[in-house]
């Protein structure tokens, strides 16, 4: 790679061993995936939960914590994804001192290095959202495909070495989607009808993440009626990279860089068509059992306005079977202050801040708390949990509500 005169005595060593350690990761990142030199960033996005670190990456990162010559705190705002729990619930979750324990001592070493612990999934909803044509080193795959999409921002996925590197130097190798051919479609989506509910927009993406298949495919995607809002392309997003390993989409007419067809696409692309019963079928593939033991929102975390409509569903209701909302640090403060945290406890509910679901430790819950039958309106979620031992099924927030109090899922 080409560096320039900063970033030689980077390498040098002239401005501390971290980041000196920070930047031979990077180039080594960026000659496997043959990038010419570095871009400047203006932000990065950790994945930080415990459970992906373990003890090695707690261990490492205290080590860069305990270095005292140079520099080791981060030069550019760097934020957190959601960590491994939320301490007051960590008992109530069936989480064991340990993790509890090893998250504190991850805090720890982030908070030395300079890293804000925002522990969150939706950040371009709630801290800093970037910008069109803004290079960031975000982590989280939610995070990278909105914000590549909906922003208009450059980011590729960033390993947690890799983003918190991106902090510590302020730049990143140039290659993916910070080039501009990158960004180009490679196969055209031509949908039939526009969801209505959170989980249809994640069951569209879920379809269209199959279809596209790998990281480097760009989905274009036409008949997407009206302006979907931040929460509707949230959870299609987050569901399309689950599915798919998909970073960028273009929705011609509506995201920033597709007001029309040829600015994103050429005419010879292939077309696939999704119809509303592929949409159907995979939320049915999804509905394997009418019992519930458990039912949780989460993945992405959730945003004041999904908790209001939630807090409206559980008025005047009691569940029967636990019902989990996770929000972010953020979030949660204005939902205690305008009353949804304390409606949708009255109903038994749990509302968790900071941690998301699937990184918490999911199988080390299920076997403490009996949980297997777990219900949720996230696409994301269901993809994932089986991973963890969980039989999970698809439906809306509505029906999800209705099957706290009952116990039963109804199929619609």
């Amino acid at each position: 790679m080409k560096l320039n005169d900063e970033e030689q005595d980077i390498l040098a060593g002239k401005a501390g061993p971290v980041p000196q350690l920070a930047l031979k990761h990077q180039i080594k990142v960026g000659d496997f995936f043959g990038a010419k030199d570095f871009v400047p960033v203006t932000q990065a996005h950790i994945m930080a939960d415990t459970e992906s670190l373990g003890e090695a990456g707690v261990q490492w990162l205290e080590g860069l914590a305990a270095t005292t010559e140079g520099q080791r705190r981060v030069r550019v705002p760097t934020i957190t994804d959601p960590r491994g729990t939320d301490f007051a619930k960590a008992e109530w979750l069936g989480q064991t001192s340990a993790m509890v324990d090893l998250e504190r001592r991850a805090i720890a070493a982030f908070e030395t290095l300079g890293v804000a612990m925002t522990n969150t999934c939706i950040n371009y909803q709630t801290i800093q959202p970037p910008t069109r044509n803004e290079h960031t080193a975000f982590g989280d795959t939610g995070v990278v495909i909105y914000a590549n999409s909906v922003c208009g921002a450059r980011s590729n996925f960033e390993g947690g070495p890799s983003a918190l590197s991106a902090g510590l130097t302020g730049r990143t190798p140039r290659y993916g989607f910070h080039l501009e051919q990158a960004r180009r479609g490679t196969l055209r989506i031509e949908v039939d009808h526009t969801p209505a509910s959170l989980n249809g927009w994640g069951a569209l993406g879920g379809v269209i993440g199959r279809i596209a298949g790998n990281y480097w495919a760009v989905p274009v995607i036409e008949g997407i009626e009206g302006a979907p809002r931040s929460d509707q392309l949230k959870h299609f997003g987050a569901s399309m990279a689950s599915f798919g390993s998909t970073a960028l989409y273009h929705l011609v007419g509506l995201t920033p860089e597709a007001t029309k067809l040829s600015d994103v696409s050429a005419n010879d692309l292939p077309v696939h068509r999704v119809t509303k019963a592929d949409v159907e079928a995979l939320q049915r593939s999804y509905h394997t059992d009418d019992t519930v033991d458990v039912v949780v929102f989460s993945a992405p975390q959730l945003s004041l306005y999904e908790l209001a409509d939630l807090a409206l569903l559980c008025d005047g209701r009691r569940f029967s079977v636990p019902m989990l909302a996770v929000t972010s640090p953020q979030v949660k403060p204005d939902s205690d202050r305008m009353g949804y945290t304390a409606r949708i406890e009255a109903a038994g509910g749990a509302v968790l801040s900071g941690m998301c679901f699937y990184q918490s430790y999911a199988r080390e819950i299920s076997e403490a708390r009996g949980w297997k039958r777990l219900a949720t309106n996230s696409a994301k979620l269901v993809n994932i949990l089986g991973g963890y031992g969980y039989r999970p099924m698809l439906a809306s927030m509505e029906a999800c509500v209705d099957a706290a109090v009952s116990g039963k899922l109804v199929r619609t």
